[in-house]
């Protein structure tokens, strides 16, 4: 074959597991077979459609079947996918599409209104609407496509498209170093950039993945998470089915569902963020869950506090904590679950084909034990943005670095330590808090929930930390309480000056706290 990239993944696996299961979404499950086949007719579909390699292709939708036919599909022609973020707004939705120059817009039937809002003016001249899964065959006939201002749009059903299509095989040249997708950072300033993940980034991250986490053929992932974040679909779906396990599709996550999905499935593995997990442990039917199946419980975002790491290890697991984004595609590190105790609060190891330092402000490698920015280096790694070459060297330091803006520092048996933001650093009276370490301290309260710690100004000092807490559902803890908790554990200078009790923290789709949103909203 002359196409390596992603695109020939599933033509590759289907004569080594055609009739295994590959996906299940609800009551469908689908073999490697027919999802090679489906990805080889929408190939042709779009490459009828005018679709060449190079051309961007989007995706609006929460997780489906079609979504990954559609990410295979661009592979299998050179074509680049655009997963767009369900939660975005119609303007958000309407910059992305236009700043990369998507032709094609792919997008559930329930989002309509959106994908019609945001695409307006934006250069999309073509349509094709998926059923979601829950709608079965049942279609309606509300949704219209506006024109935009290149002239009429075309609206086409997603099954009727595939139903008229071929299967004949497609063989594009497509390289390592070709763009296989475009994702949006979720940039707290400005407007995001769009990170170019090439197949050869793809395709090391998976090998990555495959080492560190030791996944195989017999593995059956859980996504509860939505794919069109980079940790979902690059950590756990296409690590599956690059070694030809099954892909367990849930559009939402709910705890009870999940709990039930885990013993229907025998799922070996899901991965999410603390709060998923924490949620998970929470509910009322934790205690009778049959969770027997699991084996692989990865986690990124933030350390996991040390009550949930608790819950798990009653149950007999342990969890592989990570660091990574979206431009090191997107694993950088992994904590082994056997060292989570020994470890606690460390993202781990690098991973097996990737490489981190530690430097300071002017690139030089600091000693174990000192904070500096984080800097990666592997076949992983993006080579740049959208239309943005200023922004690559802005973030490419000599020698081929990837500046994270991430504060960390190893130990001396080189595990790696996040401290927080560069941008999130409090700077007090000249001495630098670092507000995971706050946060950390915090949650060991029970009472509490969630935190997020912001500075504010301050006339004396510059900036003073605020604590911004959510408390547990009829849980009781007062300002004076939280600092008393902290007297003794931090330097006086960390521990927050004020405390706001909230409902809850906005988060990104991935569900990071959105500390640009609180310090806007809670630095008065």
């Amino acid at each position: 074959m002359e196409n390596f990239g992603i695109g020939s993944w599933l033509q590759r696996r289907r004569p080594k597991s055609g009739s295994k299961t590959a996906l299940v979404a609800g009551d469908r499950q689908v073999s490697y077979e027919q999802l090679a086949d489906r990805t080889l007719r929408l190939a042709h579909a779009l490459k009828d459609r005018g679709v060449a390699k190079g051309d961007r292709v989007a995706y609006l939708g929460e997780n489906h079947p079609a979504f990954l036919e559609t990410l295979f599909a661009c592979g299998t022609l050179g074509a680049v996918f655009v997963p767009l973020n369900t939660r975005l707004a119609p303007p958000e939705i309407h910059y992305q599409l236009q700043d990369c120059g998507v032709t094609v817009l792919i997008h559930s039937r329930s989002l309509s209104e959106l994908a019609t809002r945001g695409a307006a003016g934006s250069g999309v001249g073509r349509f094709v609407v998926v059923d979601d899964l829950a709608d079965g065959d049942s279609r309606t006939d509300s949704y219209s496509a506006t024109s935009d201002a290149a002239g009429a749009v075309s609206l086409e059903d997603f099954e009727e498209v595939l139903a008229s299509s071929a299967t004949d095989p497609v063989d594009e040249p497509v390289g390592l170093d070709d763009a296989a997708m475009i994702l949006y950072t979720s940039g707290t300033t400005g407007q995001p950039k769009g990170a170019v993940l090439t197949h050869g980034n793809i395709t090391w991250n998976c090998f990555n993945v495959i080492v560190d986490f030791d996944f195989s053929s017999a593995d059956v992932a859980l996504m509860i998470s939505p794919m069109f974040h980079v940790a979902a679909l690059d950590m756990g779906v296409l690590p599956t089915i690059l070694k030809g396990g099954t892909v367990v599709l849930e559009s939402k996550f709910d705890p009870r569902r999940t709990l039930e999905l885990i013993e229907r499935h025998r799922a070996t593995t899901i991965s999410g963020v603390p709060t998923t997990y924490q949620l998970l442990c929470e509910h009322q039917n934790w205690p009778t869950a049959d969770i027997s199946s699991l084996n692989k419980l990865t986690c990124g975002g933030s350390a996991v506090p040390m009550r949930v790491l608790e819950a798990y290890e009653a149950r007999g697991l342990r969890f592989s904590n990570g660091y990574g984004m979206t431009e090191t595609a997107p694993g950088a590190t992994t904590l082994p679950a056997e060292r989570s105790r020994e470890k606690a609060g460390s993202s781990g190891l690098p991973h097996f084909f990737t490489d981190i330092r530690i430097a300071d402000l002017m690139g030089g490698v600091v000693p174990a034990g000192e904070v500096g920015e984080v800097q990666i280096k592997g076949p992983n790694v993006i080579p740049g943005y959208w239309n943005r070459p200023e922004a690559a060297t802005d973030c490419i330091a000599d020698g081929g670095w990837f500046r994270s803006g991430d504060m960390g520092y190893k130990d001396e048996d080189g595990f790696l330590f996040i401290s927080d933001r560069l941008k999130d650093m409090i700077i007090s009276g000249g001495e630098n808090i670092y507000p995971a370490e706050v946060e950390q301290a915090i949650l060991e309260l029970v009472a509490v929930s969630s935190v997020a710690v912001i500075g504010i100004p301050d006339h004396k000092w510059g900036e003073v930390p605020r604590a911004v807490v959510v408390l547990r559902e009829d849980a009781h803890l007062s300002e004076d309480e939280l600092r008393e908790h902290l007297e003794g554990r931090l330097a006086r200078y960390k521990i927050p000056k004020s405390v706001i009790f909230v409902d809850d923290l906005p988060r990104t789709a991935s569900g990071k706290i959105r500390k640009a949103a609180l310090r806007s909203s809670f630095s008065g």
